[in-house]
């Protein structure tokens, strides 16, 4: 399954050089993980016990990103382990289909009452996997 997110630029994404700043291009790729979360997981981004943390983040700018540009940001699930799994993000031009930006982020599984990683919960492990 892909999760596609329609991206609304902001003035204040666009640097002196006249692209969207590298900075805000991770902030993209958080609304397309919230996106994902709710539509494949079926979570909401606030969590008090069971929730996810970030570990690792690779990514890679392509394409300069203009403010006039429409994109959109596509989500879909690389890998299942035990207690993590990894995601592949990329920015794309809707009208092109131009790749501007790919980021491949792992995910943990945190019990946050414990502070300790977790299993993936039986119901996210289903999920990812009919995702996949």
């Amino acid at each position: 399954m892909v999760v596609d997110t329609k991206i609304q630029m902001r003035f204040a994404d666009v640097d002196m050089l006249g692209h969207v700043n590298n900075v805000n291009q991770q902030h993209y790729f958080d609304v397309g993980k919230s996106d994902f979360f709710h539509q494949v997981l079926h979570l909401e981004p606030y969590w008090r016990e069971e929730g996810l943390i970030t570990v690792a983040i690779n990514t890679s700018f392509i394409r300069q990103i203009r403010m006039t540009e429409p994109i959109i940001v596509r989500t879909r699930v690389r890998e299942i382990g035990h207690k993590s799994f990894t995601l592949t993000q990329q920015i794309i031009n809707t009208e092109t289909q131009e790749l501007k930006t790919d980021s491949v982020v792992t995910l943990v599984c945190f019990d946050f009452a414990a502070q300790q990683s977790i299993p993936i919960p039986e119901r996210w492990r289903k999920a990812l996997e009919e995702a996949l």
